[in-house]
């Protein structure tokens, strides 16, 4: 790896994604010369990646970008990967990495390696069959995508001096806007589960929607996002964006707490991987028990009010 392009998304107008300044902190370990690439953001969020190494960051400019388009981004850093002839490309494995990173391998004709929870100078590993086993991959094109799987590589703050920021304009058309956001629907107040440092999620232990107040009213003392099981989300008690497990999302938060959940091997191979893992459950002998850093043999609904008070009166609130 000599010339890092990283992909940069915006939080709001002060700050990025913290997914993105995972990505500088992965690629300042390679050594690499590094540019940040966004098609949008202030002045004040693009700065504020200097806290954690960058110094160059090229903003994308065109009436096409204006209106997130996966087709147009594509395009526009595919080009401008190509002008400056850089051999890597990040991209966090998130909701938007995961549209437009196999669209840009594919015009640039470079290898892909997705989901990526280690990196080394020319390779990297990645999880394969729901997380039983890593592969080492390594691409032979001159060129690599990789799509680095989020809260796996710890953002670090290494401050540099401020971030030059200069524009780019891409050569765009029509042809290259053929998917379009036509409007956007907010979940306010909701952590999206594969980013959230802190899960607190439900299984059918919960015995009914109505009870998942239990697990939201934790969520919220931690500050954490609220997932489900997959039996939960297909008896329809929750929405598929909250499914955590083989055919919802995978996460890697740092702590993971399983409220009556039994732990399917599908529901493991989507959490199993999270850096501690607190598992509630009144049955002894569930696998969730298994991969659980820490458990609690007992009835959630006699466990989970108590511990809520326990950690509101622990944090202050």
């Amino acid at each position: 790896m000599k010339h890092i392009i990283v992909f940069l998304e915006p939080k709001d107008e002060h700050s990025l994604k913290r997914t993105s300044y995972e990505a500088i902190t992965a690629a300042k370990q390679t050594g690499a010369d590094i540019t940040g690439f966004a098609v949008s953001g202030t002045e004040t969020a693009l700065q504020s990646a200097a806290e954690y190494g960058l110094q160059k960051v090229v903003l994308a400019q065109h009436p096409l970008l204006d209106n997130y388009s996966s087709t147009a981004v594509a395009e526009a850093l595919s080009q401008f990967a190509s002008s400056v002839q850089a051999d890597t490309i990040f991209i966090s494995a998130n909701a938007t990495g995961k549209e437009i990173a196999p669209r840009i391998s594919i015009k640039l004709h470079a290898g892909f390696i997705p989901d990526c929870n280690e990196l080394s100078n020319d390779s990297a590993m990645r999880p394969v069959f729901a997380g039983k086993a890593k592969v080492h991959v390594k691409s032979n094109t001159p060129i690599t995508v990789y799509s680095l799987r989020p809260n796996v590589f710890t953002a670090k703050s290494n401050p540099s001096a401020g971030v030059s920021i200069s524009s780019f304009s891409p050569n765009l058309d029509e042809s290259h806007a053929k998917v379009k956001v036509v409007s956007i629907l907010k979940n306010e107040g909701h952590l999206d589960v594969s980013e959230a440092d802190i899960i607190v999620s439900g299984g059918r232990g919960l015995k009914g929607p109505e009870h998942f107040t239990l697990i939201e009213n934790l969520a919220a003392t931690l500050g954490a996002a609220v997932g489900a099981s997959r039996a939960v989300v297909d008896a329809g008690w929750r929405p598929h964006s909250e499914q955590v497990g083989q055919t919802g999302k995978t996460v890697s938060p740092s702590l993971y707490i399983a409220c009556g959940i039994s732990g399917a091997v599908q529901h493991l191979a989507g959490m199993s991987s999270s850096k501690f893992i607190l598992a509630i459950n009144k049955d002894k002998e569930a696998p969730i028990f298994k991969v659980a850093d820490y458990g609690i043999v007992g009835d959630v609904f006699e466990v989970l009010p108590v511990l809520n008070q326990k950690l509101k009166a622990l944090l202050g609130k």
